[in-house]
Protein backbone atom coordinates (compact mmCIF):
# COMPACT_ATOMS: atom_id res chain seq x y z
CA UNK A 1 0.00 0.00 0.00
CA UNK A 2 1.15 3.54 -0.83
CA UNK A 3 0.74 6.90 0.78
CA UNK A 4 0.04 9.08 -1.92
CA UNK A 5 -0.69 12.14 -2.62
CA UNK A 6 0.25 13.29 -6.26
CA UNK A 7 1.88 16.09 -5.40
CA UNK A 8 4.83 15.03 -4.06
CA UNK A 9 5.44 12.55 -6.99
CA UNK A 10 4.10 14.98 -9.71
CA UNK A 11 6.25 14.48 -13.04
CA UNK A 12 8.53 11.32 -11.61
CA UNK A 13 9.18 8.61 -13.55
CA UNK A 14 5.62 6.73 -13.38
CA UNK A 15 4.00 9.93 -14.58
CA UNK A 16 5.84 10.16 -17.77
CA UNK A 17 5.45 6.29 -18.45
CA UNK A 18 1.89 6.62 -17.74
CA UNK A 19 1.19 10.20 -19.61
CA UNK A 20 3.29 8.96 -22.87
CA UNK A 21 1.28 6.07 -23.20
CA UNK A 22 -2.19 8.35 -22.21
CA UNK A 23 -1.11 10.43 -25.36
CA UNK A 24 -0.74 7.12 -27.26
CA UNK A 25 -4.13 5.95 -26.51
CA UNK A 26 -5.87 9.42 -27.33
CA UNK A 27 -4.23 9.93 -30.49
CA UNK A 28 -5.37 6.65 -31.90
CA UNK A 29 -8.63 7.51 -30.89
CA UNK A 30 -8.49 11.13 -32.48
CA UNK A 31 -7.81 9.36 -35.99
CA UNK A 32 -11.16 8.15 -36.35
CA UNK A 33 -14.07 10.96 -37.29
CA UNK A 34 -16.48 10.09 -34.49
CA UNK A 35 -16.37 11.81 -31.37
CA UNK A 36 -15.08 9.77 -28.20
CA UNK A 37 -15.45 9.98 -24.24
CA UNK A 38 -12.36 10.13 -22.00
CA UNK A 39 -13.64 9.07 -18.20
CA UNK A 40 -10.66 9.67 -15.62
CA UNK A 41 -11.54 7.82 -12.60
CA UNK A 42 -8.43 8.96 -10.07
CA UNK A 43 -8.43 12.40 -11.54
CA UNK A 44 -6.60 14.54 -8.87
CA UNK A 45 -6.30 18.30 -9.37
CA UNK A 46 -5.39 18.50 -13.12
CA UNK A 47 -1.84 19.98 -12.76
CA UNK A 48 0.78 20.74 -10.54
CA UNK A 49 2.88 22.95 -9.25
CA UNK A 50 6.64 21.52 -8.98
CA UNK A 51 7.57 24.67 -6.86
CA UNK A 52 5.03 23.44 -4.00
CA UNK A 53 7.01 22.36 -0.86
CA UNK A 54 5.35 19.14 -1.25
CA UNK A 55 6.88 19.13 -4.98
CA UNK A 56 10.19 20.02 -3.62
CA UNK A 57 10.16 18.02 -0.73
CA UNK A 58 11.87 14.63 -2.34
CA UNK A 59 11.89 16.26 -6.36
CA UNK A 60 11.26 13.19 -7.75
CA UNK A 61 10.39 15.06 -11.08
CA UNK A 62 14.24 16.07 -11.33
CA UNK A 63 14.31 11.64 -12.09
CA UNK A 64 11.74 11.86 -14.23
CA UNK A 65 10.01 14.89 -16.77
CA UNK A 66 13.42 16.84 -16.13
CA UNK A 67 15.91 14.10 -17.73
CA UNK A 68 12.93 14.12 -20.60
CA UNK A 69 10.96 17.00 -21.90
CA UNK A 70 13.94 19.12 -23.63
CA UNK A 71 15.90 16.15 -24.95
CA UNK A 72 16.41 16.36 -28.97
CA UNK A 73 16.82 12.62 -29.56
CA UNK A 74 13.59 11.70 -28.14
CA UNK A 75 11.57 9.16 -30.51
CA UNK A 76 8.77 10.56 -32.77
CA UNK A 77 6.17 8.66 -30.46
CA UNK A 78 6.81 10.73 -27.50
CA UNK A 79 6.90 13.98 -29.04
CA UNK A 80 3.93 14.83 -28.43
CA UNK A 81 3.77 14.24 -25.12
CA UNK A 82 6.43 16.41 -24.59
CA UNK A 83 5.08 18.54 -26.70
CA UNK A 84 2.42 19.24 -24.06
CA UNK A 85 4.67 19.25 -20.77
CA UNK A 86 6.49 22.25 -22.72
CA UNK A 87 3.05 24.01 -23.41
CA UNK A 88 2.42 24.02 -19.57
CA UNK A 89 6.21 26.00 -19.25
CA UNK A 90 6.62 28.21 -22.09
CA UNK A 91 9.53 30.23 -20.95
CA UNK A 92 11.28 27.48 -21.05
CA UNK A 93 11.43 26.57 -17.14
CA UNK A 94 10.01 23.60 -15.87
CA UNK A 95 7.69 25.19 -13.22
CA UNK A 96 4.13 22.98 -13.82
CA UNK A 97 3.30 19.39 -14.68
CA UNK A 98 0.25 18.95 -16.32
CA UNK A 99 -1.96 15.40 -15.07
CA UNK A 100 -4.27 13.75 -17.13
CA UNK A 101 -7.09 15.69 -17.01
CA UNK A 102 -5.17 18.75 -18.89
CA UNK A 103 -3.38 16.34 -20.88
CA UNK A 104 -6.74 15.00 -22.24
CA UNK A 105 -8.25 18.37 -22.48
CA UNK A 106 -5.89 19.43 -25.00
CA UNK A 107 -6.47 16.35 -27.13
CA UNK A 108 -10.01 16.99 -27.44
CA UNK A 109 -11.53 17.85 -30.45
CA UNK A 110 -14.91 19.79 -30.38
CA UNK A 111 -17.18 16.89 -30.97
CA UNK A 112 -15.49 15.03 -27.80
CA UNK A 113 -16.04 14.90 -23.75
CA UNK A 114 -14.19 13.79 -20.99
CA UNK A 115 -15.74 13.04 -17.52
CA UNK A 116 -13.59 13.54 -14.40
CA UNK A 117 -14.34 11.80 -11.45
CA UNK A 118 -12.27 13.17 -8.11
CA UNK A 119 -13.26 11.82 -4.41
CA UNK A 120 -10.66 14.04 -2.32
CA UNK A 121 -12.74 16.86 -1.50
CA UNK A 122 -9.87 19.81 -1.69
CA UNK A 123 -8.19 18.18 -5.04
CA UNK A 124 -12.15 17.86 -6.09
CA UNK A 125 -12.78 21.59 -5.64
CA UNK A 126 -9.67 23.00 -7.21
CA UNK A 127 -10.87 20.23 -10.23
CA UNK A 128 -13.61 21.70 -10.21
CA UNK A 129 -12.78 25.37 -10.52
CA UNK A 130 -9.71 24.56 -12.63
CA UNK A 131 -12.71 23.38 -15.93
CA UNK A 132 -15.33 25.72 -14.77
CA UNK A 133 -17.61 26.38 -17.51
CA UNK A 134 -16.25 23.89 -20.09
CA UNK A 135 -18.82 22.45 -21.73
CA UNK A 136 -17.08 19.45 -22.57
CA UNK A 137 -15.58 18.56 -19.62
CA UNK A 138 -18.17 17.25 -16.59
CA UNK A 139 -16.40 17.13 -12.76
CA UNK A 140 -17.84 15.17 -10.33
CA UNK A 141 -17.43 14.19 -6.71
CA UNK A 142 -17.52 10.74 -6.41
CA UNK A 143 -15.60 7.36 -5.64
CA UNK A 144 -14.00 6.49 -9.42
CA UNK A 145 -14.76 2.61 -8.86
CA UNK A 146 -18.92 4.16 -8.71
CA UNK A 147 -18.02 6.31 -11.51
CA UNK A 148 -17.68 3.00 -13.91
CA UNK A 149 -21.21 2.78 -13.49
CA UNK A 150 -22.56 5.70 -13.66
CA UNK A 151 -21.01 6.69 -16.83
CA UNK A 152 -20.52 3.65 -18.98
CA UNK A 153 -21.14 2.85 -21.55
CA UNK A 154 -20.93 6.79 -22.83
CA UNK A 155 -23.53 7.59 -25.55
CA UNK A 156 -20.54 8.09 -27.99
CA UNK A 157 -20.12 4.19 -27.84
CA UNK A 158 -15.87 4.86 -28.47
CA UNK A 159 -13.37 6.38 -25.97
CA UNK A 160 -11.29 5.87 -23.30
CA UNK A 161 -11.52 4.98 -19.70
CA UNK A 162 -7.87 5.46 -17.49
CA UNK A 163 -7.90 4.10 -13.67
CA UNK A 164 -5.11 5.22 -11.83
CA UNK A 165 -5.91 4.54 -8.50
CA UNK A 166 -3.72 6.39 -5.46
CA UNK A 167 -3.15 2.71 -3.96
CA UNK A 168 -3.83 4.32 -0.85
CA UNK A 169 -6.05 1.78 0.72
CA UNK A 170 -5.21 -2.56 1.40
CA UNK A 171 -6.76 -4.17 -1.03
CA UNK A 172 -6.79 -2.24 -3.92
CA UNK A 173 -5.41 -4.69 -6.75
CA UNK A 174 -8.30 -6.48 -5.78
CA UNK A 175 -10.76 -3.82 -5.96
CA UNK A 176 -9.35 -3.03 -9.63
CA UNK A 177 -9.59 -6.22 -10.95
CA UNK A 178 -13.29 -6.19 -9.61
CA UNK A 179 -14.10 -2.96 -11.17
CA UNK A 180 -12.57 -3.86 -14.58
CA UNK A 181 -14.56 -6.87 -14.77
CA UNK A 182 -17.77 -4.98 -14.28
CA UNK A 183 -17.13 -2.16 -16.59
CA UNK A 184 -16.13 -4.28 -19.66
CA UNK A 185 -19.27 -6.27 -18.69
CA UNK A 186 -21.22 -3.20 -19.10
CA UNK A 187 -19.40 -1.69 -22.11
CA UNK A 188 -17.15 -4.40 -23.99
CA UNK A 189 -15.62 -2.21 -26.78
CA UNK A 190 -14.26 0.61 -24.68
CA UNK A 191 -10.62 0.71 -24.30
CA UNK A 192 -9.34 0.75 -20.53
CA UNK A 193 -5.81 1.50 -19.68
CA UNK A 194 -5.00 0.93 -15.76
CA UNK A 195 -2.00 2.23 -13.90
CA UNK A 196 -0.27 0.46 -11.04
CA UNK A 197 3.14 0.92 -9.02
CA UNK A 198 5.12 -2.41 -8.75
CA UNK A 199 5.99 -2.26 -5.28
CA UNK A 200 5.58 -5.52 -4.26
CA UNK A 201 5.84 -8.31 -6.99
CA UNK A 202 3.77 -10.91 -5.15
CA UNK A 203 0.80 -8.62 -5.44
CA UNK A 204 1.31 -8.01 -9.02
CA UNK A 205 1.81 -11.09 -9.89
CA UNK A 206 -1.58 -12.01 -8.17
CA UNK A 207 -2.93 -9.01 -9.06
CA UNK A 208 -2.23 -10.75 -13.23
CA UNK A 209 -3.90 -13.70 -12.61
CA UNK A 210 -7.12 -12.40 -11.02
CA UNK A 211 -7.33 -10.31 -14.24
CA UNK A 212 -6.55 -12.72 -16.26
CA UNK A 213 -9.31 -14.97 -14.63
CA UNK A 214 -12.09 -12.06 -15.79
CA UNK A 215 -12.42 -13.58 -19.29
CA UNK A 216 -11.36 -10.66 -21.17
CA UNK A 217 -9.43 -10.92 -24.01
CA UNK A 218 -6.99 -8.95 -25.95
CA UNK A 219 -4.97 -7.31 -22.64
CA UNK A 220 -1.76 -5.76 -23.26
CA UNK A 221 0.66 -5.40 -20.40
CA UNK A 222 3.74 -2.33 -20.48
CA UNK A 223 6.04 -2.21 -17.42
CA UNK A 224 8.78 0.19 -17.07
CA UNK A 225 11.27 -0.27 -14.24
CA UNK A 226 14.00 2.49 -13.22
CA UNK A 227 15.75 0.77 -9.93
CA UNK A 228 16.86 -2.58 -8.92
CA UNK A 229 13.89 -4.69 -6.70
CA UNK A 230 16.72 -4.97 -4.10
CA UNK A 231 20.33 -5.32 -3.86
CA UNK A 232 23.05 -2.41 -5.23
CA UNK A 233 21.21 0.03 -6.49
CA UNK A 234 17.53 -0.01 -4.74
CA UNK A 235 15.57 2.49 -4.16
CA UNK A 236 14.75 2.93 -0.56
CA UNK A 237 11.80 0.86 1.52
CA UNK A 238 8.42 1.43 -0.03
CA UNK A 239 9.27 3.62 -3.24
CA UNK A 240 8.40 2.34 -6.71
CA UNK A 241 11.53 1.13 -8.54
CA UNK A 242 8.63 0.38 -11.74
CA UNK A 243 4.91 0.76 -13.06
CA UNK A 244 2.86 -1.13 -15.46
CA UNK A 245 -0.19 -0.49 -17.47
CA UNK A 246 -2.36 -2.83 -18.58
CA UNK A 247 -4.91 -1.91 -21.75
CA UNK A 248 -7.72 -3.92 -22.60
CA UNK A 249 -8.23 -3.04 -26.17
CA UNK A 250 -5.41 -1.58 -27.34
CA UNK A 251 -5.58 0.37 -30.22
CA UNK A 252 -3.93 -1.43 -33.69
CA UNK A 253 -0.18 -1.57 -33.41
CA UNK A 254 0.28 -0.46 -29.74
CA UNK A 255 2.56 -3.05 -28.64
CA UNK A 256 4.94 -2.22 -31.95
CA UNK A 257 5.18 1.16 -31.03
CA UNK A 258 5.37 0.75 -27.31
CA UNK A 259 8.17 -1.53 -27.44
CA UNK A 260 10.65 1.85 -29.07
CA UNK A 261 9.42 3.77 -26.64
CA UNK A 262 9.72 2.44 -23.44
CA UNK A 263 13.33 0.82 -24.52
CA UNK A 264 14.02 4.85 -24.92
CA UNK A 265 12.38 5.88 -21.36
CA UNK A 266 14.38 2.76 -19.96
CA UNK A 267 17.87 4.23 -21.13
CA UNK A 268 16.67 7.88 -20.26
CA UNK A 269 15.17 7.41 -16.56
CA UNK A 270 16.52 4.23 -15.64
CA UNK A 271 18.61 5.15 -11.92
CA UNK A 272 22.67 3.72 -12.15
CA UNK A 273 22.78 2.43 -15.74
CA UNK A 274 19.23 0.17 -14.34
CA UNK A 275 16.42 -0.14 -16.35
CA UNK A 276 13.98 -2.31 -17.94
CA UNK A 277 11.14 -2.64 -20.21
CA UNK A 278 8.23 -5.09 -21.25
CA UNK A 279 5.57 -5.06 -23.41
CA UNK A 280 3.83 -8.45 -23.54
CA UNK A 281 0.11 -9.82 -23.82
CA UNK A 282 -0.99 -10.97 -20.58
CA UNK A 283 -3.91 -12.23 -22.42
CA UNK A 284 -3.78 -12.69 -26.42
CA UNK A 285 -6.85 -11.98 -28.84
Amino acid sequence: MLSYRHLFHAGNFADVFKHALLVRLLAALARKEKPFCYLDTHAGTGRYDLEHAWAQKAREFEHGIARVWQRADAPAALAEYLALVRAENPDGVLRRYPGSPCIARRMLRPGDRMVLTELNRSDFAELAERFAGDRQVQVRRMDGYEALGAFLPPPEHRGLVLIDSAFDRAGEFARIAAALAGAHRRWATGTYAVWYPIVEPPAVRRFEREVAETGIRRILQLALEVAPERGAGALPAGWMHGCGMLVVNPPWRLDEEAGPLLDWLRAALGRNGHGAGAVRWLVPE
